[in-house]
């Protein structure tokens, strides 16, 4: 080669190099962090196959144009902050938090961008600035509290005769103590006495239950909280063997066999947060995007768990219902 097509050579390379590292970057495969507060590694675990199909609608397909960290904490709120801390180390480009590991997810680094699901009041506990302008690097999908007042009213239609309402709850979760305070106010509205339930451990619900079920009159609230999601077939089961009805937040419950749930679709929020994940990868900021709250909340209603427990559902009720399961 003679020393003009050297150099030309070596000028054409040089002009390349930046185009080539410029392709290179642009075909660089987004990365999602996703954690779950409770929920076992299961192909078909409902959050994470809820997600998997709002991606693949988006147009994304795992280990192809996208990759997904999925990190479940099982119940263990402890684990948050170290399963945030595999993600972050991982480069996530989002981070999708389920529930109160949102409170943990909020110390990594600001320059991640953070889709929260299903977390309560952002506002309230200062994680936003508001609804409607988040302001920092969190938005996502919350959950209306005023949802728990509704279910203590149906807890009361379905069993007319409770004059007590057990709040079950995580006792480790900073966010249930808040909760007791508004629940107060609406038992006291109906005429019902509040029984605060905290517990630490699932095995603990054996004795719980069977405590109050020694006080006539009691009907159970349980809450879709991590400790409690994993159990969702056993701790219908306990309510059952003591005899209590009991109101779930998240229809899974009735399904396994609980009395009655309300609350927003678990499925559809997750589903929705692809899209937040999404309009985050095209180039949106968390600050700019307004934080959801679900605007329909579903009733679900077990009539073989009703029968059991010598219960008459209303038919006002059931006409109400969006599915009753047979």
């Amino acid at each position: 080669m003679d020393r003009r097509a050297f150099l030309g050579t070596m000028a054409g390379s040089l002009l390349a190099a930046p185009l080539v590292a410029e392709a290179q970057e642009a075909r660089r495969i987004p990365r999602i962090g996703v954690l779950l507060p409770a929920e076992p590694a299961s192909p078909t675990e409902p959050n994470a196959s809820a997600f998997r199909q709002g991606l693949h609608d988006l147009g994304y397909v795992e280990g192809q144009n996208v990759v997904v960290e999925y990190r479940y904490a099982h119940g263990r709120t402890e684990r948050y902050a170290e399963l945030v801390g595999e993600l972050v180390r991982l480069k996530v480009d989002v981070l999708v938090a389920g529930g109160n590991s949102t409170y943990a997810a909020r110390d990594a680094p600001k320059t991640i961008p953070i889709v929260s699901v299903a977390a309560g009041d952002l506002v309230g506990v200062g994680l936003v600035t508001s609804l409607a302008r988040p302001g920092g690097n969190i938005t996502g999908l919350s959950i209306n509290l005023g949802e728990y007042g509704k279910s203590v009213e149906l807890l009361k239609e379905t069993a007319p005769t409770i004059s007590h309402v057990g709040y079950v709850r995580d006792a480790r979760a900073p966010i249930t103590a808040p909760f007791l305070k508004d629940l107060q106010a609406t038992t006291q509205a109906l005429g019902l006495k509040l029984i605060d339930l905290p517990v630490r451990e699932i095995a603990e619900l054996s004795g719980v239950f069977a405590a109050v079920a020694k006080e006539p009159g009691v009907g159970l609230l349980i809450l879709g909280h991590p400790l409690f999601f994993p159990h969702r077939s056993r701790i219908p089961e306990l309510a059952a063997k003591h005899h209590l009805p009991a109101m779930y937040q998240w229809r899974v419950f009735v399904d396994a066999g609980g009395l009655m749930s309300y609350g927003a679709n678990l499925a559809d929020l997750w589903r929705r947060a692809a899209t937040y994940v999404d309009r985050i990868l095209k180039g949106a900021k968390p600050a700019d995007l307004p934080v959801e709250q679900p605007i329909k909340f579903e009733l679900v209603i077990n009539l073989k768990t009703a029968k059991a427990l010598g219960l008459t559902i209303p038919p006002s009720l059931l006409q109400r219902a969006d599915q009753v399961i047979e």
